[in-house]
């Protein structure tokens, strides 16, 4: 068995950062996402978000491409709240993704689970929010 530690943030925003992510279906969401990161084999695994897009800090094995774990959880969960909740729910085109070193691990932790009170009180880290500042490369469907 490999020995690995291997922590990533990811964001993503809901198309057009529409405010889809509502009071009504926002713990349901949650907990599809940590189930399929679980069905991958990502044991550590916190969420916290806005109505427009969500923060994951992660630990992924390396036979897991990132590509694939985003295009995983955001796919199936926007057919989950599609279809469970009756309403249209999309996902916008890419993600922006950070490695985190072991001894930032508590940090990221907490900005990503008081993410509510980091944008009410406008206490934001700028290159984890800037969305437009995440395309370094060519923009395909195939990475989620």
């Amino acid at each position: 068995m490999a020995y690995w530690r291997l922590y990533y943030h990811f964001v993503w925003t809901t198309q057009e950062r529409r405010p889809f992510i509502t009071p009504d279906i926002e713990a349901s969401l949650y907990r599809w996402l940590y189930h399929e990161a679980n069905e991958m084999y990502c044991p550590f695994f916190y969420i916290g978000g806005t109505v427009d897009h969500v923060h994951v800090l992660t630990a992924i094995r390396p036979t897991i491409a990132l590509s694939a774990f985003v295009k995983q959880l955001k796919g199936s969960s926007s057919r989950f709240i599609s279809l469970e909740f009756k309403r249209t729910f999309i996902w916008q085109k890419g993600y922006g993704v950070f490695s985190v070193s072991e001894d930032a691990v508590n940090d990221v932790k907490a900005y990503v689970l008081n993410q509510k009170a980091h944008h009410r009180d406008q206490l934001l880290v700028a290159g984890w929010e800037e969305t437009h500042e995440w395309n370094l490369g060519p923009e395909t469907d195939e990475f989620g």
